[in-house]
């Protein structure tokens, strides 16, 4: 049994302004393409967004978990759960789900962005469970390699989010140009001090006409 992964393109930019969380669209299994309209970025909270790569199963329970422990702590304490608080969250749940045992690896990788009191913060939650702070920009998926290259290359500390935006795109076009696990869409969404913004979303049409 071949298990439905994300494939992925994801990354993180950090701007002067606010955060670009963007994302491409395809769920693969093996070598073939399982889905061509498979959502990427999710909302975590109304100020935090999170992109997934890995096993789309055990992404999907994750984040259920995750929003409602965000939504009983926001309860519990009177106050919105910080971006570090949430990135530790995550964490500890992707450290315990890939150590239990399971005929289908439980694998699953998060990029998270958001502003809480404190400011823009952006996290990356890898697939052993640990948390790194990101100060400019990330990547992770199949195509992460591509889209590096891109961000070595281009990206400035004082990028506005409009230029961020620009940016992203050029990342995720090097990535659907060359990683077969990545394409037949993207999504580009944004946090500002006005909240989450969706601000491109397009499906990709690749056909062979005569």
């Amino acid at each position: 049994m071949k298990e439905v992964k994300t494939g992925t393109t994801t990354m993180v930019i950090m701007c002067k302004d606010g955060i670009v969380v963007a994302a491409d669209r395809r769920a693969t299994a093996g070598n073939i393409i399982a889905n061509k309209d498979c959502p990427k970025i999710y909302e975590l909270s109304d100020k935090m967004l999170l992109t997934v790569a890995g096993t789309v199963s055990d992404i999907q329970l994750l984040i259920k978990i995750a929003r409602a422990q965000i939504g009983l702590m926001r309860v519990r304490t009177g106050r919105d759960v910080t971006n570090k608080e949430a990135a530790n969250l995550l964490a500890g749940m992707v450290y315990s789900n890939i150590r239990k045992f399971s005929l289908i690896p439980g694998i699953s990788q998060f990029l998270l962005g958001g502003m809480d009191k404190e400011g823009f913060h952006t996290y990356e939650i890898n697939f052993d469970g640990s948390v790194m702070p990101i100060d400019d920009y990330v990547a992770s998926g199949s195509g992460s390699d591509m889209v590096y290259g891109v961000l070595e290359t281009l990206y400035k500390k004082e990028l506005s989010v409009s230029e961020g935006v620009q940016l992203a795109v050029k990342g995720l076009n090097a990535a659907i140009q060359r990683d077969s696990a990545s394409g037949s869409g993207f999504d580009i969404m944004t946090v500002t001090k006005e909240g989450l913004k969706r601000v491109a979303a397009k499906k990709l049409q690749l056909k062979v006409e005569l």
